[in-house]
């Protein structure tokens, strides 16, 4: 069935109540602030941002060089923006989806697809190793079908990944509905390759095991400039500086320290919704014995998961792109956008309509036109970035750290390689044209919905240029 465009009385009077803030962050274990940077310093490698990027650069460098001289710098709080609001899924694909890389790179598919499950077990390592409490757990996947087109369209792309070395497994509606019970589920594909997590404290247990190995961590410190003096580069804040041999630029949807970045990457804002602990006798007659994460197969789609203490995190569906928004906007707050995600959750879940709503927060994602994180080098090769994760960075991001050390270290790897660490994406147009494309593709994608699927010519040209824009 279409999900609402409209939500319902219902729906509204469940958010009234809800606390306006991530689940993730409302935490009597969140760790005290640490110091900002003051006075001048020097280091080896300056890693810019603690979000999981900044946390995986810093610590996968002192991992692979022990006596590497790090220092991480954060504007605001570690995992505060996106790495702290996400949906905690922790996803072996470095593509944004298994057909997005065999679409894009069908000659190196099964390098990536090796690449990223690896990936997936060393993230599981070091959680174990450094004793990281963040509820993480591999629990696979479950993509679902609420309408019959996308049924047929499941058993293509499982067919497709199957034949590309994925080991998917394709559920009739009965087995599914078995796993999780939802009256709208028609069908399901499961991946084994994805866990879930609290991202939040993944971030903070990061940058301990980080502090333990000698990262120097500063906090409330934004960075205002980074230039080159005398064969190194400056990074300074307003109180302070740090010469660095190297830097690694990790600030996603903030505005770029390099100009050239502007050009790849939109900030989208992505809301999400959390419930009250469901009630035991509510959740036995949902089933979800397995825990798997889920998301709906639709072009607007949502992604949802239950968290330790059994909430329901549910997010997705819309993707809003404002012209000169950045995180801390205006546009994290949007009651009509909220109420219709409750609403869709509902229609899902007609078991928890009597489940108080007790958190609604959004944050902005880096959005690129391939949807994977790509990355680039600038001053001689002596500062590197990554950016355009899409969405799925909570798992990708450790791959994208290890490509940035080897970038800066000018190494010559399997990841660097890769066509897709060599390529860039397709540009978005500049304003206000931006906003117009974008505004007139998200539009396009919910007529799809709306429409059993069909694409209408924007989004088939879209399709032949590999420029899209994904929710």
């Amino acid at each position: 069935m279409p999900f609402a465009q409209y939500p319902g009385d219902r729906a509204r009077a469940a958010i009234k109540d809800a606390q306006p803030r991530p689940l993730w962050l409302d935490s009597p274990d969140r760790p005290a602030s640490r110091e900002s940077l003051t006075g001048h310093h020097s280091a080896g490698l300056v890693v810019v941002g603690a979000g999981l990027s900044g946390l995986w650069t810093a610590l996968r460098a002192k991992q692979r060089h022990p006596n590497a001289d790090v220092v991480l710098i954060e504007g605001d709080r570690i995992g505060n923006a996106a790495s702290g609001r996400n949906g905690g899924f922790v996803a072996s694909s470095i593509t944004h989806g298994y057909p997005n890389g065999i679409d894009r790179w069908p000659e190196e598919f099964s390098e990536l697809h090796r690449l990223g499950v690896a990936n997936l077990e060393g993230i599981e390592k070091t959680i174990a190793d450094f004793g990281i409490d963040c509820g993480y757990r591999r629990t696979g996947e479950l993509d679902v079908a609420t309408e019959e087109y996308q049924v047929v369209e499941l058993a293509e792309y499982a067919e497709q990944a199957q034949a590309n070395g994925v080991d998917v497994e394709l559920f009739d509606a009965e087995t599914t509905r078995g796993l999780v019970n939802s009256p709208t589920y028609l069908a399901s594909v499961l991946d084994p390759y994805v866990g879930i997590v609290d991202p939040a404290r993944l971030c903070w247990g990061l940058a301990d095991a980080a502090a333990s190995l000698g990262v120097r961590i500063y906090e409330h410190s934004a960075v205002t400039s980074i230039k080159r003096q005398q064969g190194r580069v400056q990074v300074s804040t307003l109180s302070g500086s740090v010469n660095a041999d190297k830097v690694a630029l990790t600030t996603a949807a903030h505005t770029p320290l390099l100009k050239r970045i502007s050009q790849f990457v939109v900030p989208v804002f992505d809301h999400v919704v959390a419930t009250a602990p469901i009630p035991d006798e509510v959740l036995a007659d949902i089933g979800w014995t397995g825990r798997q994460g889920v998301g709906d197969a639709g072009n607007q789609f949502h992604y949802y998961r239950l968290t330790d203490d059994n909430r329901l995190l549910w997010g997705g569906y819309d993707a809003v792109y404002a012209r000169g928004e950045r995180p801390g906007s205006s546009l994290e707050h949007d009651d009509f956008l909220t109420a219709r995600l409750v609403q869709h959750m509902h229609d899902t879940f007609p078991q928890l309509v009597d489940v108080p709503v007790e958190y609604t927060w959004a944050g902005a994602i880096d959005t690129c036109s391939r949807f994977t994180a790509f990355w680039g080098t600038a001053h001689g090769g002596r500062v590197a970035y990554v950016a355009g994760w899409t969405g799925l960075g909570v798992g990708a991001s450790r791959f994208g750290a290890d490509v940035l050390l080897d970038l800066l270290a000018g190494a010559d790897t399997e990841r660097t390689r890769l066509r897709m660490v060599r390529g860039k994406p397709l540009p978005f147009p500049p304003e206000p044209m931006r906003q117009w494309v974008i505004d007139l593709t998200r539009n396009s994608l919910a007529r799809a919905d709306e429409r059993g699927g069909e694409r209408d010519l924007w989004l088939r040209t879209l399709d032949r240029l590999g420029l899209g824009f994904d929710s």
